[in-house]
């Protein structure tokens, strides 16, 4: 479990106190004191739960149709209205989540108040990840009142949807205060049971037992107010503890207990830049993949955009030389078609050899791009060819080619090298047989 840096927020300028709690509730350093700089100092990589003090925050209980969403937060304050003395445009409201009962339990918590808390802890370069009212760290335990007294302050938690902190009063009337000393034990019977034994209770009547922590001087001052609560209770156990109880609170925070304060104007807003920081060097390799194969793809465009042009100037020239128009025609397909029935003499039964044999010595060529078709002349059932090639074999393969399609065979009438070291030829191509 992720182990957290818990600080308790002094109430003034005093010393605060520090302790490392993990995720299960574990501590694991002692209580330190020290200012607030030192306390981050000791643990600068931990995640921080500030406590603050649990009197200057309230919580209450509220049930709205609304279970969540920005409509819940807008009618919290409004539902709890007509309960507090302070307009609720200088107060925060933090929600925590629905009870057993679906009550919603909200902390609420002076303007002024947060904004000072917040303030020293800036100033001593510490950023809480969650700050939580001290008081919400007693333990809820079902149909078990959970108190603890230490100093002035007692914090109650009645296991069910109560919990709360106040000063200058005794456990008593802390008790009273919330409601839970009416009907606690039994009420006395005129008439006995027969089927009931004396240690049986009333099953419309919960019992109520106390489970109280003090520092040794509460326990001393409150021990009167205690024996008087065994008479009003089911049972009352008080434990001495040697401190005031902060690393019990603590641990049960750090688990997580409590209302984190944290919420509306004060929650944590998302940073664009912190979010992408971990992903920077994966979409920098997506940008540079990306631009790869767009450059890639541009290379490709420009070299096909050039064999096209290549392409229409060859059929150019070969149209030119054959019809004497310089005219390129709309469509390079049907007038070839065209042309072909032409110099076939447009005869059924003639023997279209021009445009086959051309398509034969095309899927030569384009085996072979090095060599380039100079000239292209039809007559008589016989094409002349003018090409330039690298070397002989080159002009072998395409005469070869041309011969496997057994419809047509090409002899290579001519060669001579240039000064460039390519080799001019001629070929002829025609019918087998013919």
């Amino acid at each position: 479990m992720a182990d957290f840096l818990v600080i308790k927020l002094p109430a003034s300028d005093t010393a605060a106190r520090w302790i490392v709690a993990d995720g299960n509730g574990t501590v694991k350093t002692q209580v330190t004191t020290g200012t607030l700089a030192e306390a981050r100092a000791a643990a600068p990589d931990l995640p921080v739960i500030a406590l603050v003090p649990g009197g200057d925050v309230a919580t209450m209980n509220v049930d709205l149709p609304i279970k969540s969403g920005a409509k819940l937060r807008a009618a919290v304050p409004y539902a709890l209205e007509d309960q507090l003395a302070t307009d609720v445009d200088d107060l925060h409201f933090a929600m925590g989540a629905h009870r057993e009962s679906g009550l919603l339990p909200v902390a609420i918590v002076d303007r002024s108040a947060m904004d000072g808390w917040l303030e020293r802890l800036q100033d001593a370069g510490v950023h809480p990840y969650r700050v939580v009212a001290d008081y919400h760290g007693v333990q809820r335990v079902p149909n078990t009142i959970n108190l603890f007294a230490t100093g002035a302050a007692v914090m109650l938690n009645d296991g069910g949807d109560l919990e709360f902190a106040i000063e200058g009063v005794q456990p008593s009337d802390a008790l009273g205060f919330a409601g839970l000393l009416e009907d606690a034990r039994p009420a006395e019977t005129t008439e006995p049971q027969a089927d009931s034994s004396a240690d049986d209770e009333p099953a419309s009547v919960a019992a109520r037992h106390l489970v109280a922590w003090c520092d040794a001087a509460a326990a001393e001052a409150y021990q009167h107010d205690f024996n008087a609560l065994r008479n009003e209770l089911s049972s009352v156990d008080v434990h001495l503890m040697d401190d005031d109880g902060f690393a019990r609170l603590a641990a049960t925070i750090a688990a997580g207990a409590g209302i984190n304060l944290l919420q509306g104007p004060y929650g944590k807003k998302t940073e664009i830049a912190g979010v992408l920081r971990p992903w920077r060097i994966a979409a920098g390799l997506l940008v540079g993949a990306l631009l790869i194969g767009l450059a890639g793809k541009g290379v490709d465009y420009v070299q096909l955009t050039r064999q096209q042009a290549a392409l229409e100037q060859q059929y150019s020239a070969l149209y030119q030389q054959l019809t004497g128009d310089s005219r390129i025609p709309a469509d390079p397909i049907g007038t070839a078609d065209s042309l072909m029935r032409q110099l076939s003499g447009n005869s059924g039964n003639t023997r279209q050899v021009f445009l086959p044999s051309l398509m034969e010595l095309a899927t030569a060529v384009s085996q072979h791009r090095e060599a380039t078709v100079e000239a292209i002349s039809y007559r008589a059932g016989v094409i002349d060819i003018r090409l330039t090639a690298p070397d002989v074999a080159t002009l072998d393969k395409i005469q070869q080619l041309v011969g496997d399609s057994g419809r047509f065979s090409a002899s290579i009438q001519a060669t001579n090298q240039d000064e460039d070291g390519n080799v001019n030829s001629r070929i002829q191509i025609r019918e087998t047989g013919a």
